[in-house]
């Protein structure tokens, strides 16, 4: 690997990274280069002890905080329960959402009904949950055409399966509950695109787990990966107001620069 991640910023107590989409946070029983805290060790030495602050999901791209000793981490996590951590986000959304400013408040718990035993859902007993987002864009893609329509069977090379509708939010979480801003812009008719849980079709989740994705299920998924990007964090530290922030991938960019 030319790179073990990009670096936003490091000092004797902290090290900011930009975690790149598809990597898991926690350590997997792959290789040293397979979860980003083995990463992180890798860099800072054999000898260090760090702490994840903060946690992405895996296809989850951006700002990841790491504390180099348990004393910098324990005062971190009190600002993170004190809910004084401002976290921003931004997501490529199916659909053209209407409102140019909202807040989902929806209630999040463990769904019973599902197969896929890491979903939630929103619910009426759940966890007290809320987002803010604001739009940023609306606009129209051309989509890539499904394998199962090659020239053969009388489409033109080259051809598209049609439009669709996306728009470019900017999400500001008010809570942290596990798979929120994903959670309630589905709940909202705007799931994220690209992903597998929370897309309407959780076969597509099963299907990349159990390694048996088809070429025409990833283009059903339109992006490699779901399009959630943590963008920034901003919080009081030593003193001082800090604020790291970072852009998303190249293949998130260039999705919404059509």
């Amino acid at each position: 690997m030319d790179k073990l991640f990009d670096i936003l910023h490091e000092d004797d107590e902290l090290l900011v990274i930009n975690k790149p989409a598809d990597l898991v946070c926690h350590p997997t029983k792959g290789d040293q280069y397979s979860s980003l805290i083995s990463r992180v060790r890798l860099h800072l030495g054999v000898d260090s002890k760090p702490h994840l602050v903060n946690r992405l999901d895996r296809e989850t791209s951006g700002v990841t905080l790491v504390a180099k000793t348990a004393v910098v981490a324990g005062e971190l996590g009190k600002l993170w329960e004190a809910r004084v951590v401002q976290k921003e986000y931004v997501a490529i959304v199916h659909g053209h959402v209407r409102e140019e400013h909202g807040l989902i408040d929806a209630p999040l718990g463990k769904d019973e009904q599902s197969i896929v035993a890491i979903k939630d859902c929103v619910r009426v007993d759940g966890a007290a949950s809320q987002t803010e987002y604001s739009t940023e864009r609306r606009f129209v893609r051309e989509l890539p055409l499904p394998p199962s329509l090659s020239p053969a069977d009388g489409a033109r090379a080259g051809d598209r399966a049609g439009e669709g509708d996306f728009s470019l939010l900017r999400l500001l979480p008010r809570t942290g509950r596990k798979h929120q801003i994903r959670i309630h812009l589905s709940h909202i008719g705007h799931p994220i695109v690209g992903d597998k849980i929370y897309g309407g079709d959780v076969d597509l989740y099963l299907a990349l787990v159990e390694g048996r994705l088809t070429d025409e299920q990833r283009v059903k998924l339109i992006l490699p990966n779901h399009a959630l990007h943590a963008s920034a964090l901003r919080f009081e530290w030593r003193g001082r107001a800090v604020e790291f922030r970072c852009e998303p991938e190249a293949w998130f960019r260039e999705f919404v620069a059509c």
